[in-house]
């Protein structure tokens, strides 16, 4: 299958494998690329070198079109010592009543720094950058779009899309309140900003058609299967951009727990959570969630994800999924543990087999 905006970005499908940082290592990337989709590295949390490294790896897996995505932060942050030290007290109590050999400590960094790791994307120069939290400057739009490199900015809320559109981005994803992990709001609270997905969609789809040049509109947040990609293109979408299908693939840097866990999941257990990293995220509601720590929730990203950092680790050595991060999307428990190249191929037809049925053509998908 092909369409305008995959033949943009010399890709087959209208599928994007979204950038979930700390879980897309280079054989995810490059096995979805390989089949037809564009792969994504979450860099969000990784430092420069190691941005440059596994763009090196991906390219030396495969010569295909993939996307770097990265969290717009500051690069400095001011942290009330007051309150992690609290904190640090309260993490390190809980982690010890439920028997996990570890403790908080302070990080050099908070995270690393937003101009080293943009720098490193421009050097690594992938075929599109795919951003979250903000907006970027006027100056690196320019250099991204100078060095061939499609942009694509995270949005909420239509304002956001239209501020990306103003920016000069070349296209908008649509994060709708069912996506799972770090919610992209920059704008408006995060809870201002829970829209359903295909709510969403139709409304940031005649915004942007309303402008004077074309920004396509992606969809995110809930979409699991080839039917859901149709749905998404119906309202309008030009792509779909998919995380959590992706995350039981073995080719998924996941914790193992975590991967057990997801196609157990019930749609009320999936809620928004801000005690692991002091942003809104979506994911599954486990031990960690209930017991957070109240004096950890006042904690703002991305200090309390530096702080619970070395506890999620220990937990996923542990096998505890109970304290882990469990990011996922509202439907997880639709998940298909398979390779991902055989879940591109399998999303595709059955995109292919719903819109014969919807068409009521004969043909075989």
């Amino acid at each position: 299958m092909t369409s305008p905006f995959a033949d943009r970005l010399g890709i087959e499908h209208p599928l994007i494998q979204a950038p979930m940082a700390g879980s897309t290592p280079p054989e995810l990337v490059a096995a979805v690329s390989g089949a037809g989709g564009l792969g994504s590295l979450g860099a969000g949390y990784l430092e420069p070198q190691t941005i440059l490294a596994q763009a090196t790896q991906i390219r030396a897996l495969g010569d295909r079109p993939y996307a770097i995505g990265l969290f717009v932060l500051p690069d400095e942050f001011d942290a009330d010592m007051a309150a992690v030290a609290k904190a640090r007290e309260q993490l390190d109590a809980l982690m010890a009543r439920e028997g996990l050999d570890v403790r908080t400590s302070l990080p050099p960094r908070w995270a690393p720094r937003f101009s080293d790791q943009f720098a490193a994307l421009c050097e690594a120069r992938p075929a599109v950058a795919i951003f979250a939290f903000g907006v970027i400057a006027p100056a690196q739009l320019r250099e991204l779009h100078q060095r061939g490199i499609y942009v694509i900015g995270t949005a909420t809320t239509v304002a956001e899309a239209r501020a990306w559109a103003d920016a000069g981005a070349d296209a908008v994803s649509m994060q709708g309140a069912e996506a799972g992990g770090h919610r992209g709001s920059f704008l408006h609270d995060a809870e201002d900003a829970m829209i359903g997905l295909f709510a969403l969609l139709p409304l940031a789809v005649r915004a942007m058609t309303a402008l004077v040049r074309d920004v396509p509109v992606i969809a995110a947040g809930g979409i699991m299967d080839g039917r859901g990609m149709l749905a998404a293109e119906t309202l309008g979408a030009a792509a779909s951009q998919l995380g959590t299908a992706f995350l039981t693939c073995p080719e998924c840097s996941a914790a193992e727990a975590w991967k057990r866990d997801l196609p157990h999941v019930e749609d009320h257990q999936v809620t928004t959570i801000r005690g692991f990293s002091g942003r809104a995220a979506r994911g599954l509601r486990n031990r960690f969630v209930e017991a957070m720590p109240e004096a950890a929730q006042g904690l703002p990203y991305p200090v309390l994800n530096a702080l619970t950092a070395p506890l999620r680790r220990a937990a996923a050595e542990a096998g505890r999924g109970d304290l882990l991060s469990e990011w996922c999307g509202q439907a997880a428990g639709l998940v298909r543990p398979q390779p991902a190249a055989e879940l591109v191929a399998r999303l595709m037809y059955e995109h292919r087999l719903a819109a014969r049925t919807l068409t009521g053509t004969q043909n075989t998908p």
